[in-house]
């Protein structure tokens, strides 16, 4: 299993954590950002990952039946943890602002589920999809992502397990010393960021 000490030299080897200064798509800015998309281009790595995800999950949890990655962070990660698992792996998306399943895939209520994040921070997409599944009547077992940056684990009724506590510090736009400073600012991601 990859450890954090590795993980975190990974990321710095391979050019994919960033500094500057960014606007995430949870609306907060911050000096570094986690290009995990850089990460898992390379499908060794990728599959590295994902297998030490499978791994890392916790005796605890109950077995899942599907995995769900939330687009696009997710889904990578969350098909190569399916893949290390031999479980079914989806994805949400959203559409009109909503998370959504689409393309034909579903849940059923007696499925468990365990959704695979690439990085959380505030925990907001992540509790987007727990609300999506509750809402047709799966049960989510956990929650895991390769970096929590959060400098806590959000409070999102489920558990939480990351390869790496990486935390980065975050700030509102209007308290943001960055912008203090007039440093350009970088929207990175795959989302429109909700601050200009």
């Amino acid at each position: 299993m990859i450890s954090e000490t590795e993980l975190e030299s990974i990321f710095t080897a391979s050019g994919a954590l960033l500094k500057g200064h960014f606007a995430l798509s949870s609306g907060l800015h911050s000096d570094q950002y986690f290009q995990c998309a850089l990460l898992l281009s390379d499908t060794k790595l990728a599959k590295r990952l994902g297998t030490s995800l499978a791994e890392a999950i916790p005796s605890s949890w109950e077995t899942p039946d599907v995995v769900v990655g939330p687009a696009l962070g997710g889904v990578i990660i969350g098909h190569e943890v399916a893949r290390a698992l031999g479980k079914r792996s989806i994805f949400t998306e959203r559409k009109d602002g909503e998370m959504v399943l689409r393309r034909g895939f579903s849940v059923n209520p007696v499925e468990k589920i365990l959704i695979v994040e690439d990085v959380i921070t505030t925990g907001k997409s992540s509790g987007e999809v727990i609300a999506l599944l509750n809402s047709m009547g799966a049960k989510t077992v956990g929650l895991m992502s390769i970096v929590l940056r959060a400098e806590e684990e959000p409070k999102l009724n489920v558990p939480i397990k990351s390869l790496a506590h990486l935390s980065a510090k975050g700030f509102a736009a209007d308290a943001c010393p960055l912008c203090a400073n007039g440093e350009p600012i970088i929207k990175p991601g795959s989302r429109p960021s909700t601050v200009s």
